[in-house]
């Protein structure tokens, strides 16, 4: 089978030079001269400093504030889920992730899951993770951050260190570009009393820039004992010292409460969250036209309370213990880019990361009432430098390299290396090839805390090989792209059966191999009318729960006048709910957004997700709501 779909996306690949040949005919772009490339991404994702998408070997997809925007959703991820080929979210309800078994917010990439520690979530590259769980935080990633999202597809630990194996997503932070003072506000009120607000000042005024949010969203939710409540708020403070300098700081705090009901065969009761995150950060940057740069700083932190509930159908009785972590990670990043000679590119940095926290069992009543369990206290620190090289060979070949050395305090020193190729072909068309590698360490949770835990495991490592094609036509109104890849991955980290003992035990004995092909296209077809569509296909050797086999989006927006309406069709197959055994669901989601331009300062907006009203489950024993309706109003001034 996955020869089969491999085959033919190799065929589909060679036939597309031919396709852009019928359309450009006779032009002028018949040659390897220098063109002009006018709609191509500047990402930051694939390099640290700003780099034209064309030069880079591996893929960055983006997603950008009127995507952002058109999606009315005060959470990121459901607007990733739909744009990003490859990417999956696990969704808990009609909002609201959680953190704890079955109350979703997994991210996964490729069939690499973030809540194995395999996906990073970045904030203006800074790691965003649990310091003692090493897994992002889904409810912290509010759509109020974010000026645009850049996804890169694949191992980006040379520059990213442990975590970033599978990929990485990078929240890059809203800016005011303008001098001028902006103020928007957004509330909605749908289906399930659900409720969401986001206040948001953006002001700049000559060297000076600054944004405030804040945010609070709430809902009953669409099963018994599944309230989620959530708040948050963002800053962030600029200044230009000169015209080459310039320095930032920012925080973003975020508190949720949510309650966790159990599959639907076996409810729970008392399932209560009570999660506060944070992140603070400063930076300092240059620009120049051969160099530029930054040296940073961060600091995260956690706070979990958590009663994991009972379940009276099986006879159980209220917990007497409640699970307490406090987390932190804290960094440094400095990195240097510079260019010697035409078409060169070195990029040096150096990062310094420190993170773990405490972990205990507080017990509230019962024979142990006023005591506590210690389950973790530790800190780890990484150490790292790592140097990126990029050469451009005439106008049509990128070169590029890289090399990171990264030592653990515990567990030692880790080499990663990548290379790739990006061809700059006629009629517009890239070719790309690349093979990186990615890594990373065993998190505390797994090596010491709860049976089965190891305090000997090594780190897992994988090589990620893959070949990107993509075409711009129509003057960059029509593009287009397929990719390919295969992963092979080792010393994956497993629960088995303790080979010594009796029990189980972490151990690295499993294996990754994933293959796939991802395509992507979009098509502006007037001023008025616009479709996009994408699809991944994912083979598994060995099957993870929240990675589809199959996930296509097609959508379309009209804007005309004082009109704004979008729909989306998303359809999943073959995605795993649970293994051992294998349940899988197939489903087809719809969704439609519109909005309607009251007056200058007015917009009144609505939403409507699963019109189809479909029955699936993306947790085995979790329901998903049917269709549901939100709606409300834009005031900006």
């Amino acid at each position: 089978m996955i020869k089969r779909q491999i085959t033919t996306a190799i065929l589909f690949l060679g036939m597309l030079p031919y396709m852009g040949q019928a359309q450009e005919t006779g032009s002028a772009q018949d040659t390897l001269a220098p063109k002009t490339y006018r709609i191509d991404e500047v990402v930051v994702t694939g390099t640290r400093n700003a780099t034209n998408v064309r030069h880079l070997s591996q893929t960055v997809s983006v997603v950008n504030r009127s995507k952002i925007e058109l999606a009315m959703q005060p959470s990121l991820l459901p607007v990733l889920t739909e744009q990003i080929p490859g990417l999956f979210t696990t969704a808990r309800g009609v909002m609201g992730y959680g953190v704890s078994g079955g109350a979703a917010g997994g991210i996964s990439l490729r069939g690499l899951s973030g809540g194995n520690a395999r996906l990073m979530v970045l904030i203006d590259g800074h790691p965003q993770y649990a310091g003692i769980f090493g897994h992002p935080i889904a409810d912290a990633y509010q759509s109020l951050l974010a000026d645009k999202v850049e996804v890169l597809r694949g191992p980006a630990s040379v520059l990213y260190g442990s975590n970033a194996m599978g990929g990485v997503i990078n929240i890059v932070t809203r800016q005011m570009h303008e001098d001028g003072i902006k103020t928007n506000l957004h509330t909605g009120y749908g289906s399930y009393n659900t409720m969401e607000t986001e206040l948001t000042n953006r002001i700049r005024k000559g060297r000076f820039s600054s944004i405030i949010s804040g945010s609070y969203n709430r809902t009953d939710g669409h099963r018994d004992n599944m309230p989620f409540e959530q708040f948050g708020g963002y800053a962030k403070l600029g200044y230009d010292l000169t015209r080459n300098w310039n320095t930032y700081a920012d925080v973003n705090v975020t508190h949720f409460n949510a309650t966790y009901p159990g599959p639907v065969s076996a409810p729970l009761l008392e399932g209560d969250q009570r999660i506060t995150r944070g992140v603070t950060s400063f930076a300092l940057e240059n620009h120049y036209d051969k160099t530029s740069g930054a040296l940073s700083f961060f600091y995260n932190w956690g706070d979990h309370w958590i009663n994991d509930g009972y379940t009276p159908s099986k006879g159980e009785s209220p917990q007497d213990g409640r699970f307490n972590s406090q987390d932190d990670m804290m960094g440094m990043s400095l990195y240097q880019s510079a260019q010697f000679f035409r078409g060169n590119r070195i990029t040096l940095g150096f990062d310094w990361f420190r993170y773990g926290g405490e972990a205990w069992t507080e017990y509230v009543k019962g024979d142990r009432a006023g005591t506590r369990n210690d389950l973790v206290d530790k800190h780890e620190n990484e150490v790292a430098g790592y140097a990126d090289f990029r050469q451009d060979i005439g106008a049509w070949l990128t070169f590029n390299a890289g090399l990171r050395m990264d030592h653990h305090s515990r567990i030692g020193t880790e080499w990663v290396p990548q290379a790739g190729l990006a061809f700059h072909l006629p009629h517009n068309m890239e070719l790309k090839a690349s093979a990186t590698k990615g890594f990373r360490y065993p998190i505390l949770r797994e090596m010491y805390m709860f049976p089965p835990q190891n305090p000997d495991l090594k780190p897992e490592s994988m090589w990620n090989y893959e070949l990107a094609f993509s075409q711009k036509l129509l003057d960059g109104r029509l593009s287009y792209g397929v990719n390919i890849f295969y992963i092979d991955g080792k010393n994956l980290i497993m629960t088995l059966p303790n080979p010594n003992g009796s029990g189980m035990l972490n151990q690295n004995s499993g294996k990754i191999d994933n293959s796939g092909v991802e395509l992507q296209a979009a098509y502006r077809i007037n001023r008025l009318w616009s479709v996009d569509a994408n699809y991944s296909f994912l083979h598994m050797e060995t099957p993870v729960v929240a990675a589809p086999e199959h996930k296509l989006y097609a959508g379309a927006a009209f804007t005309s006048g004082r009109w704004n309406v979008s729909t989306g069709l998303q359809y999943i197959a073959g995605l795993y709910t649970a293994v051992n055994p294998d349940t899988t669901e197939d489903f087809l989601l719809w969704n439609v957004r519109a909005s309607f331009c009251v007056a200058k300062w007015l917009d009144i907006w609505v939403r409507g997700e699963n019109l189809l009203a479909q029955k699936y489950e993306i947790n085995a024993g979790y329901p998903m709501p049917r269709a549901t309706v939100m709606g409300g109003f834009n005031i900006n001034f």
